[in-house]
């Protein structure tokens, strides 16, 4: 079949879209984008990367609305800003300190440019087994051992909604004079409750638009917030990470998302927080399981409760078995992990939309059995002995899986989503590592490696162990 006939078939179906992209399939412009409008620079519709009139106007509305020195226009989705970003920061050779559940794309800028990464210590909410705030004690306490590097970069918020203290992070970093990048490809829509990264001192801001506002998929924002960036250095970079062809037809999306936000943001996104809190109301009725911050207390910094994070540690089922009850019903999440599945809300979910998945959990929820269900604890924690470009320049061989443990991967290992890495290349794949792959694959969830080869066999630096 068509991959177009199928994205139509399935576009038929009365399916509650509880996952990206954030316009839920609704067609919120109440126009359509085919193919009469898809064109090329030609005269009167400006360059994206060279731009000064329409397409300027249009960033300049970004900008605006965000409140910005100068917001760019990314149709390579965020990736390219955060590649855009860290080449910005940072030379060939240089040091980086980074989150430990920092997106695939910050390890590529990492392997191009050969650059030395250091972990900032990371912390695991114990019941949840998802990751905790960045504090900003450890990212000093990784600045003073680590002065020589040239910028810090965090995720905030994360996949699950978990909010850093930016506005500390951000004092912390500017004392040792370099710039702080935030990954907020999840949070376009905080600047509506004065909690994005834009607002506490972030020096670059990379939002994916298309996540939780209504934007085409691929669309993103790259925001310079301060004057300790190099514009110059921005423009030149994106040139070399944008495509040279951008889609008219998704740059025009960001600006009728734009246009869409500056006029109805506010009163859709109250409406939203209103739902969402007749949500919260209803789903206290839950018995067995448990949503973060809904019928739990959170304990975190902050938090980000459009994100519906949906935790099976006291039932007698998995994160993976819950999404599948709730396919079942109609419900298409986001994503699952060994304990818990991710419902994503944005301002074009309806009351009748989050009543149902309330419904649906309470129903759900009745007919499980208490019982401490075994959480796979995520421990990325392993010894690299040389950088990830070094390590993809050396000879490798492909070993047994159970035959790797102590050896040094060759390859990125990873779940996706969210796409951050279990083990990369230069790393030591400890016992701990390996049973911890084994029972993500015990739990059906999609663990993905560069060779495709998992669980049978993994690329290995040759002659070289722990």
């Amino acid at each position: 079949m068509r991959l177009y006939k199928l994205l139509k078939n399935y576009s038929k179906k009365h399916i509650t879209a509880m996952h990206m992209p954030g316009h839920k399939r609704h067609n919120f412009i109440k126009n359509s984008l085919p193919y009469n409008l898809d064109i090329t620079e030609i005269d009167g519709f400006d360059n994206l990367l060279s731009a000064k009139t329409i397409l300027k106007n249009c960033m300049t509305k970004a900008t605006n609305l965000y409140n910005t020195l100068q917001s760019f226009y990314l149709i390579n989705g965020s990736t390219c800003g955060i590649l855009t970003a860290i080449k910005s920061c940072c030379d060939i050779g240089d040091k980086i300190i980074i989150a430990k559940n920092c997106h695939k794309s910050v390890f590529n800028a990492i392997e191009l440019l050969n650059l030395q990464h250091v972990f900032i210590d990371s912390h695991f909410e114990k019941d949840t087994n998802i990751f905790c705030d960045i504090l900003p004690s450890d990212v000093k306490n990784c600045l003073e051992k680590n002065k020589d590097a040239k910028c810090v970069l965090i995720t905030s918020p994360t996949y699950e909604g978990v909010i850093s203290n930016i506005k500390e992070i951000a004092k912390v970093v500017h004392k040792f004079n370099i710039p702080l990048i935030v990954d907020e490809a999840h949070g376009a829509h905080l600047f509506l409750e004065n909690k994005s990264a834009i607002n506490f001192g972030a020096d670059i801001v990379i939002n994916s638009l298309h996540k939780t506002l209504p934007s085409l998929t691929q669309t993103a924002l790259l925001h310079v917030c301060s004057k300790r960036v190099d514009l110059y250095k921005i423009q030149k970079n994106l040139a070399t990470f944008e495509s040279s062809s951008p889609s008219y037809i998704l740059m025009a999306s960001i600006d009728e998302c734009i246009t869409f936000m500056q006029k109805y943001g506010k009163k859709y996104y109250d409406r939203l927080q209103k739902n969402l809190d007749l949500f919260k109301n209803k789903i206290s009725k839950l018995k067995h399981l448990y949503i973060l911050g809904y019928n739990s207390s959170i304990p975190f910094f902050d938090f980000d409760k459009t994100k519906i994070v949906i935790f099976t540690n006291n039932t007698n089922i998995s994160g993976e078995t819950l999404m599948q009850k709730l396919r079942e019903n109609k419900i298409e999440l986001e994503m699952c992990y060994t304990n818990y599945a991710l419902a994503m809300s944005t301002i074009f979910d309806t009351k009748k939309d989050l009543m149902h998945l309330c419904n649906v959990l309470l129903k759900i929820d009745n007919s499980l059995e208490h019982s401490k269900n075994e959480v796979y604890i995520k421990n990325i924690d392993s010894l690299s002995v040389t950088t990830i470009h070094n390590a993809l320049t050396q000879e490798g061989v492909f070993v047994k899986f159970k035959d790797s443990i102590n050896k040094v991967c060759k390859e990125f290992v990873y779940v996706y989503p969210p796409g951050i890495p279990i083990l990369v290349p230069g790393q030591v794949i400890t016992k701990k590592i390996y049973e911890y792959i084994i029972s993500l694959e015990k739990n059906n969830l999609n663990v993905i490696s560069d060779f495709n080869k998992l669980l049978k066999e993994i690329k290995v630096l040759k002659n070289l162990d722990k």
